[in-house]
């Protein structure tokens, strides 16, 4: 322009000091402001309604000349650039979005009035989606709602964005370290909120909870608790929150606090009680004793408190640690007759916990010398079929340890009430019960056996157990281990006609599943009925050259081991039953539990005057090796009875020299570590394998 103006230039303009169009620096200063203007306003524009590239040079155009200091904080305000940014950042590719975030932190840390803006819900809203985008956004956006959180009004939106404090406590948990410290401190910035706290608990993240517990006002330690009472919580929050120590407070809240603080913090533990460590957590902190005293309460105002107390007390009877006081399960028996059905029903729980423990023997003692049969047997006759559940199930626990007086206390008719329940019924909780009390009766008592009879007891049992002989569920498992029980004593080897009875109605068959897919007791057990009814095969088999027959029997009916005719119903073998080979599986197996019972029932093929024939058949099924495993791996009673087996089957030659060699090792090594009880029969057995004389002296 000054060219222009002056011609060819040789005048300068310095020249004419009066000029009225002023110095030429003045001039100069004019015409780059209005280029500035010019470039700024371009700029503005480009950034409203450029595209990507254009709004990137935008962009950087405005943060120089902010940098520079060539705009004012009026101009950013006429311009609405801080609009206009949060209304691009929803838009914008991720690489205009980090620069963004990045010029807006910049300006809220350079800019009071323009932090203040940003602290607009909308604004707000647009960078909490930031958090969930690529790690860079997220770091950035992170820090800038962090410096922002310095504003209460942001700190107070922020707990309101849907969605925000679940990304924070998700960045929080996450593996981008740098945006976990950040997403830390916003947490903590935010959780000066109380009900930010909430949320964040709601979240998974309980930290400002706990502290709300243990800090604040009786009334937010109310809400706390309240809200802790109504939260779905996983174990593993629940385990977050003993962890964090929220057990504590809650405590102290339901020992020191007016009536809500002992409602909302009984609640509150409730929900955490289902956890076995809250558990152990509640019983450290005494809880158990101010319990029992609210529910031996008869304030009325106390009433509400008593339901919470019983479910609470249920759980922590589920520790063995509870036993430490043994007044509990005396103190609990008293408060039966007290309370309503709801708490009854909590109570009987608790009792049957406290009771099946295994180290509770001295507290069943106790629990019997302060009269709970007596106590808990009207409850069977509930018809609160819950109530009457959880009396079965005590009833059951505790009638394992009073075999011999259970029959003084339950009578002819409770004994056939209790067979009305288990044929009743639809709950597989109470026939578990129900048949493990019938099972712990005395199997001597005539008088028993004689009332279950009449009661249809045993076609009952097969009715029952056959559909499920195969499953896993722990109750079935209960209900097969009770059912095997009761067959003992229908399976009397001293009773031939009880016995005959029992294979009519089809018990021979459903023995043989039970030792092939039972539980290990239940296999235990029906082992015990099968050697039972075994014992009287050779005196029930007919002879080869009988005559008395009607109809010539069967060739497949010719038995070689009994020498005769045996029938499963008839002569209960177990050759025709086809129990041998799973007698043999459970000696292979890793359970030992019922190695004793498999062995006596294959030791009843070997009796005097069959011996000879039941060993070949034990060595035609594989047995042998199976015997001599128990040996390394049986207790002393199921290796005694192991070494019977094996003296009778090494005295034929045949079975000697083909299992004699794996055996000496074995007994070598048993005869160094027995005791005295064992070594007779061992030597006996190296003698007959060759490796000792007979009257040797070794032992």
């Amino acid at each position: 322009m000054n060219t222009r103006f002056y011609g060819n230039g040789n005048v300068s303009p310095t020249s004419s000091q009066g000029s009225g169009f002023g110095s030429d620096s003045k001039v100069e200063s004019e015409i780059k402001e209005e280029r500035v203007d010019v470039d700024l306003d371009d700029a503005v524009l480009k950034l409203k309604y450029g595209n990507d590239e254009e709004f990137t040079l935008a962009l950087l155009r405005v943060e120089d000349s902010i940098r520079v200091e060539k705009v004012d904080n009026g101009w950013i305000n006429d311009e609405g650039v801080v609009t206009i940014l949060f209304n691009h950042l929803s838009l914008s590719k991720p690489n205009n979005r980090l620069n963004i975030i990045q010029f807006l932190r910049a300006l809220a840390l350079e800019n009071a009035e323009q932090k203040e803006k940003m602290a607009d819900v909308e604004f707000l809203s647009a960078l909490v989606k930031s958090l969930t985008r690529d790690v860079d956004e997220r770091r950035e956006a992170g820090r800038l709602l962090l410096d922002l959180a310095d504003l209460p009004a942001v700190r107070r939106r922020l707990g309101r964005i849907q969605g925000c404090i679940v990304m924070l406590v998700s960045t929080l948990n996450g593996d981008d370290s740098v945006a976990s410290h950040n997403a830390a401190k916003l947490l903590n910035a935010l959780s000066s909120n109380s009900q930010n706290a909430l949320h964040m608990a709601e979240a998974g993240y309980f930290k400002p909870l706990v502290h709300y517990l243990k800090e604040g006002s009786d009334m937010t330690k109310i809400l706390m608790a309240s809200a802790l009472s109504r939260l779905q919580l996983t174990d593993q929050r629940r385990a977050s929150l003993g962890e964090d120590g929220a057990i504590e407070p809650l405590v102290k809240m339901f020992n020191s606090g007016k009536l809500e603080s002992k409602l909302s913090s009984l609640n509150a533990l409730q929900n955490l009680s289902s956890l076995t460590e809250n558990v152990q957590r509640l019983i450290s902190s005494g809880i158990v004793v101010s319990l029992l005293q609210l529910l031996f309460s008869v304030t009325s105002v106390l009433m509400t408190l008593r339901e919470p107390a019983s479910v609470i007390l249920a759980r922590i009877a589920e520790s063995e640690s509870i036993l430490v006081n043994l007044d509990v399960a005396q103190q609990m028996l008293l408060l039966l007759n007290l309370s309503s059905p709801i708490i009854q029903y909590h109570l009987l729980e608790a009792l049957n916990s406290i009771a099946a423990h295994h180290s509770a023997t001295k507290v069943r003692r106790k629990m019997k010398e302060k009269g709970a049969l007596q106590l808990i047997l009207p409850f069977l006759m509930e018809t609160n079929t819950k109530i009457r559940s959880r009396a079965l199930n005590l009833l059951c626990t505790l009638s394992k340890d009073l075999t011999e007086e259970l029959m003084e206390h339950l009578g002819e008719t409770r004994l056939c009430h209790i067979v009305n329940i288990l044929s009743s019924t639809e709950s597989e909780n109470e026939k578990a019960a129900a048949v493990g009390i019938l099972s712990n009766l005395p199997t001597s008592d005539k008088k028993v056996t004689d009332i279950l009879k009449r009661a249809s007891l045993l076609p009952l049992l097969i009715s029952i157990m056959n559909p499920s002989t195969g499953s896993t569920e722990p109750t079935t498992c209960r209900l097969a281990e009770g059912v095997t029980g009761v067959l003992i004593r229908f399976t009397d080897s001293s009773d031939k006609k009880l016995q005959l009875l029992s294979a009519e109605h089809g018990v021979i068959p459903l023995l043989v599943k039970l030792v092939s897919s039972g539980p290990p007791v239940a296999k235990s057990r029906a082992a015990t009925s099968l050697a039972q009814l075994s014992k009287n095969s050779l005196s029930l088999r007919n002879s080869r050259k009988s005559r008395w027959f009607c109809v010539p029997p069967s060739v497949d009916a010719y038995c070689e081991v009994h020498d005769g005719y045996c029938f499963v119903n008839s002569t209960f073998c177990l050759v025709k039953a086809g129990a041998i080979p799973p007698l043999i599986q459970i000696l292979e197996g890793k359970e030992r539990e019922a190695d004793e019972a498999a062995l006596s029932a294959l030791s009843t093929l070997l009796q005097d005057g069959m011996w000879e024939n039941g060993s070949n058949c034990i060595a035609k099924m594989a047995g042998v090796p199976a015997i001599i495993k128990v040996l390394e791996v049986g207790n002393v009673k199921a290796q005694e009875k192991a070494l019977w087996i094996l003296e009778r089957i090494f005295g034929i030659e045949e079975h000697r020299v083909q299992y004699g060699e794996s055996a000496q090792v074995v007994l070598i090594d048993l005869a160094q570590k027995s005791g005295s009880r064992l070594q007779s029969t061992i030597a006996k057995l190296l003698a007959q394998l060759e490796l000792l004389q007979a009257q040797s002296s070794y032992f």
